[in-house]
């Protein structure tokens, strides 16, 4: 795909949405200090939770994709065999290779790294390489690991070099079936597989947070093929968890032991971190996630999760496991995630009190308290300096845990991730703000960053954590009274969650989309509340422009990010923007003139937008409609209504030719997004200490380098060659 610069296509080989460009900017989350003031014990928990995390993330490259483990596997075999300063001199100017030419080589392991595969963790569209097939084998070719190993590389270039490049419609995004690339499914599993899986398990009471479905031809009956449904969890030990049985004409088994080298790499690590726990609550919750990355038993996790929810304000902060949805195409199954944090104190004072004012907050939502939790369970709610987030991205804030009944029954905790969202949401002089007026930009520069904040804490604690599910239990009681009427339409409530349903596989594909959009809206709703605005240090004359810039932003995020939408799949490809355009298109319905968005020309004459938001009828518009609109997400989510609520989210999301028209402007004018340069921890003299690196694209490489010894980088790239082998019977790359 040569040629010159088009709308939505990069100056180069590739359209711009699935390139990482040239001049991609890196960032640090300052943790340092935070870490050199924790005690000796405490700094040698901080490191081998960290080693957990960091071998518990490559789990994700078998999550992404068929080719992700040995793309992975050969970048950082080029990686570790020599600096990327080296292998530059080695390669440029032979074979026509060129400084470009590398630093686009370069921008697309960065791309790889930071999201662990070849998909983007935020917005799932896939990654291809900014050069021509040609050069990116005479870098291979050129490298000092080409010379130590050339059948090993040559090897694993030839498995790769076609589904890197691979930009047809299907392989442009993740999904299932022909819509996209999942290894959540095997690739001769549609939409009616997913839903017969679910009935299976929802019969069995089996949740899928830690496994995929591997669909098997076994003969041939009736004139039809017959099929074998394997329902794999993650575990360290192989089993075979039930017999074979029939169930709708089809053949299930249940069988543990996916992941198992790497996850036996993560126990070995906890086990280290048990050495150093400060409390009996934290040495009990590691204990059970041992337990349950050894057997694949859910239960586990959940048992170590309500101990990680009891331990009350530790100093290091930490969850691991198979935590969010997002990327599964049913949004059932989670992705592996482990972070660990050193809590911020004087930071955490704030959200602090606004769990403190919670109670007083929670009636001022849009529904009535028979839809909300009978306690509000009390969580902590902590500001977080991130030492160590392992995953496909790094979210701005986190309500966890995701298991409905400890949420309910139980509690949950919140945590703002300070340094990350200091380091990526700040505007800066030298940021471009497309889209919105001059006027519109100064309010960015000078409250984004703590309108965000704001918007982090009511997101999570009063979003996430507000809300009940309405559920019959299987002796026939109720956790409500019994002929509470629908305020949606004046009928008593009926049908509810029964044994088996959870919000995930009663809304599949759009459960994590509409609590994104639950949760957004809660914080626009509440963000222009004065007892909020004082807990986060606004003065009085901010307040007006404060609430106005919470408001826009996470509008002018709507705009913004759908180029996550994909017309050839038809479908949103990232929860958090299908979430951000329901909310644009619920304030554009409320008429008036609230929000408008108009087709301009920009200096150059090019197709540009201009978005804006009449801030004298937040109140009198935006209020009421976005009240309506919560408490239809709040009521169909309690009673389980998924028709209904589909109709409605749905409906919101409609993305006619205007819109299709209007990401075209978006892509074009698409910045750069910052990619993170992680830390890393080391023993060295019987002390663990943390180093950090530059904010450029060799600091990117210097640290995966570092992450792991010579031996250690040898025994991953045998064990991810062991697991995509295992894996190659039922995913074949593109």
């Amino acid at each position: 795909m040569n040629g010159a610069f088009s709308e939505g296509k990069g100056p180069r080989f590739h359209p711009k949405s699935y390139v990482i460009p040239n001049d991609q900017k890196f960032m640090v989350m300052e943790a340092k200090d935070a870490f050199d003031g924790l005690t000796d014990k405490e700094q040698f928990y901080a490191h081998y939770l960290s080693r957990a995390s960091f071998y518990g993330g490559l789990i994700v490259l078998l999550q992404t994709s068929p080719e992700a483990p040995n793309i992975f596997r050969l970048l950082h075999r080029l990686n570790v065999a020599q600096s990327m300063e080296s292998l530059q001199e080695s390669v440029v100017g032979k074979n026509g290779v060129t400084d470009e030419d590398f630093q686009s080589f370069l921008a697309y392991g960065s791309g790889v790294y930071t999201n662990l595969g070849n998909y983007k963790g935020y917005g799932d569209t896939k990654i291809v390489p900014d050069l021509e097939l040609k050069h990116f084998e005479a870098i291979v070719h050129g490298s000092e690991a080409f010379k130590n190993d050339p059948i090993t590389l040559h090897n694993l270039w030839n498995s790769v070099k076609g589904p890197i490049f691979n930009l047809e419609d299907k392989y442009k995004q993740l999904g299932l079936g022909d819509k996209g690339v999942t290894t959540y499914f095997t690739p001769n599993c549609n939409q009616e597989d997913a839903e017969l899986v679910n009935r299976y398990m929802k019969s069995k009471n089996i949740e899928s947070w830690n496994n995929r479905v591997l669909k098997k031809a076994t003969g041939f009956k009736n004139g039809k093929i017959t099929y074998l449904y394997e329902i794999r969890n993650a575990a360290v030990y192989n089993s075979i968890n039930s017999e074979p049985e029939m169930f709708e004409n089809s053949e299930f088994v249940v069988t543990s032991g996916d992941y198992n080298q790497l996850l036996f790499k993560v126990n070995e690590n906890l086990r280290n971190a048990l050495n150093f726990t400060a409390n009996q609550e934290e040495t009990d919750m590691i204990k059970d996630y041992i337990e349950s990355f050894k057997t694949g038993d859910v239960n586990a996790h959940k048992n170590g999760s309500r101990h990680w929810v009891k331990n009350k304000g530790p100093v290091i902060e930490t969850y691991i496991g198979f935590i969010e949805t997002y990327r599964d195409p049913q949004r059932e199954r989670s992705e592996f995630e482990g972070f660990v944090a050193m809590v911020n104190k004087k930071q955490s004072e704030k959200f602090g009190e606004l769990v403190n004012n919670a109670e007083k907050l929670l009636p001022l939502l849009p529904w009535s308290k028979e839809f909300e939790k009978d306690v509000f369970k009390r969580p902590d709610f902590t500001s977080l300096d991130v030492m160590t987030f392992a995953g496909s991205g790094i979210p701005a804030g986190i309500n966890i845990p995701n298991y409905d009944e400890i949420r309910q029954k139980e509690g949950f905790k919140n945590v703002n991730l300070g340094n990350r969202v200091k380091a990526g949401y700040k505007v800066d002089n030298d940021t471009k703000v497309p889209f919105l007026s001059k006027e519109d930009v100064e309010y960015m520069k000078k409250f984004r960053l703590r309108s965000f904040e704001i918007k982090v804490g009511l997101h999570e604690l009063l979003g996430h954590g507000s809300g009940k599910i309405l559920r019959e239990e299987p002796d026939g009681t109720l956790n409500f009274e019994k002929g509470l009427i629908n305020p949606l339409d004046g009928k008593p409530i009926t049908n509810v969650y029964k044994e088996g349903d959870t919000w995930s596989n009663k809304f599949p594909k759009m459960s994590s989309a509409m609590e994104e959009c639950r949760a957004d809206s809660v914080a626009m709703y509440l963000g222009n509340n004065d007892d909020v605005l004082n807990i986060f240090g606004v003065s009085e004359e901010e307040k007006e422009e404060m609430v106005y810039t919470l408001w826009f932003s996470n509008v002018y995020r709507g705009l913004t990010s759908i180029f996550n939408y994909s017309p050839e799949g038809k479908k949103w490809n990232q929860a958090h923007s299908w979430a951000r355009f329901v909310i644009l298109n619920v304030l554009k319905e409320a008429g008036e003139g609230f929000l408008t968005i108009e087709e301009t020309v920009d200096k150059d004459g090019n197709p540009d937008l201009l978005m804006t938001l009449d801030r004298t009828k937040i109140s009198s518009v935006g209020m009421p409609a976005m009240g309506k609109f919560l408490e239809k997400l709040q009521v169909y989510k309690s009673i389980g209504d998924y028709e209904s609520g589909k109709k409605m989210f749905d409906g919101y999301s409609q993305f006619d030719e205007t819109w299709i028209r209007w990401r075209e402007i978006i892509i074009a004018k698409k910045q750069p997004g910052r990619a993170v340069v992680q830390a890393n921890s080391f023993i060295e003299d019987d002390k663990a200490m943390l180093k950090e690196y530059p904010t450029t694209v060799n600091g990117m490489f210097d640290s995966w380098r570092e992450r792991w010894t010579q031996e250690e980088a040898r025994e991953i790239d045998v064990i991810l060659d062991i697991l995509v082998e295992r894996n190659s019977e039922h995913f074949k790359t593109s």
